[in-house]
């Protein structure tokens, strides 16, 4: 099923086998020279040569790989430097399950520390659930699951916006989520700009570069993202009954 949500950029998928792996992969594949020293000759090549920041590099799932976190997001790269791929692996004998996904709901859980004090923040009276979602104002699809903000709550379920402008960190979006961020009522200044009114200007102190960033790192492409308490990311729109249903599941 097609998530519902509003892209940032159209994504090329291709599937590609390796033992008991299956790796559903972006095709994005890049040569490197011999390596000297396996980690930081690696690290160095992709930081020059894509203008990436590897934050963390490890063994992969599958042999021959490393795991490298960067500030695109989750990539593998060969042990003899030569390919670099973006991929979702799954583990066939462990039921396919999403060994990319358990990998970045670590760092999702980690990063999201970082912007306590800086959710716009929509509580549930009797809360159940705390969902953090990535939202840009000028996106069809972040307007629906605000207007529904009610069932949200009515349900127990906390909810809390991260700025992802998806044009990146200029432009009308972009400032008018600086404003809302720095308005003295945050949460009517987000219903105004959902609404698609003019938004009061405002200027403070904001880190929504850094939720912008943040976003990018941990693999949302489009707007709503939703990030459940466990870590997992749905994308996309997901009606109150739904998003309940997905929270009971993950526990």
């Amino acid at each position: 099923m097609t998530p519902l949500r509003c892209n940032r950029s159209l994504e090329y998928f291709f599937v590609n086998g390796f033992r008991k792996t299956i790796l559903l992969a972006v095709a994005c594949f890049t040569t490197f020279g011999c390596m000297a020293d396996e980690h930081s000759e690696l690290i160095k090549k992709l930081e020059q040569s894509m203008g990436w920041e590897v934050t963390a590099i490890a063994d992969a799932p599958v042999d021959g790989l490393y795991q490298l976190n960067t500030a695109r997001g989750i990539f593998y790269a060969s042990k003899d430097g030569k390919y670099l791929m973006q991929a979702r692996i799954y583990n066939m004998d462990a039921g396919m399950r999403d060994e990319t996904e358990a990998a970045l709901s670590s760092i999702r859980l980690e990063g999201l520390k970082q912007f306590d004090g800086d959710y716009i923040e929509f509580k549930a009276k009797d809360e159940k659930f705390i969902v953090t979602v990535f939202t840009d104002i000028s996106c069809g699809y972040c307007r629906r699951l605000h207007e529904q903000m009610g069932e949200y709550n009515e349900r127990g379920i906390t909810v809390r916006y991260l700025a992802f402008p998806r044009a990146g960190t200029q432009g009308k979006t972009f400032n008018d989520m600086i404003s809302i961020w720095c308005s003295s009522d945050q949460q009517e200044a987000m219903t105004q700009g959902k609404a698609g009114e003019n938004v009061e200007l405002a200027r403070c102190e904001n880190s929504i570069v850094e939720q912008y960033q943040f976003g990018q790192k941990i693999g949302v492409n489009g707007t709503p993202n939703i990030i459940l308490p466990n870590g997992r990311l749905i994308p996309g729109y997901q009606p109150a009954p739904a998003l309940l249903q997905a929270l009971q599941s993950a526990g």
